[in-house]
């Protein structure tokens, strides 16, 4: 406790305190999670984006089948590719 409260004599009392309202949000009162969100706002790192939808020129014309006969007779002693 005392080494999260002398976080202040180093970085913003406010982002100090953000920091511990996220930990405990979170449900882990730990220093070293607390210092973990202490860098991730200093950091100014954003939150992850959000998915990307790919534009149709980016799709498969045709989705790709297993084709475990292959698989087998590889397995198998069928042909080797790599020694």
């Amino acid at each position: 406790m005392a080494e999260i409260l002398a976080l202040v004599l180093q970085h913003d009392e406010q982002v100090v305190l953000c920091a511990v309202e996220r930990a405990l949000e979170a449900g882990v009162a730990t220093k070293t999670h607390v210092l973990n969100v202490l860098h991730r706002l200093i950091d100014g790192r954003a939150p992850p984006a959000s998915p990307i939808d790919a534009p149709q020129a980016l799709r498969l014309a045709q989705e790709p089948l297993a084709n475990v006969g292959r698989y087998d007779a590889l397995r198998d002693g069928g042909l080797r590719h790599a020694s």
